[in-house]
């Protein structure tokens, strides 16, 4: 058997290194929304209101199903937060 070591679990996951590169981003994106809208302390159709969503959109957003969002649908419900969105390309190593 042979154990492969990986620089993180979504490089594990993704079958290639592009969907890896989205899985990445979605992740940083649902995660620092959640701690924005956790931070809120108000109910989930409050924070959905805020943000645009309905009120099972808002639950999937605060259990973190990324699955259920893509990258462009983080970025604009990160807009409607107040959040600023900026994207730091860099060489692969």
């Amino acid at each position: 058997m042979t154990s492969e070591i990986y620089e993180n679990v979504w490089d594990a996951l993704a079958d290639t290194e592009q969907e890896a590169a989205n899985l990445k981003l979605r992740s940083s994106l649902l995660y620092e929304i959640r701690k924005v809208v956790q931070g809120w302390n108000v109910s989930q159709d409050e924070a959905g209101k805020r943000l645009g969503l309905t009120r099972p959109r808002t639950n999937d957003l605060l259990r973190g199903k990324l699955a259920k969002f893509s990258l462009d649908a983080l970025v604009n419900i990160a807009a409607s937060a107040h959040l600023h969105v900026e994207l730091t390309l860099k060489e692969a190593a």
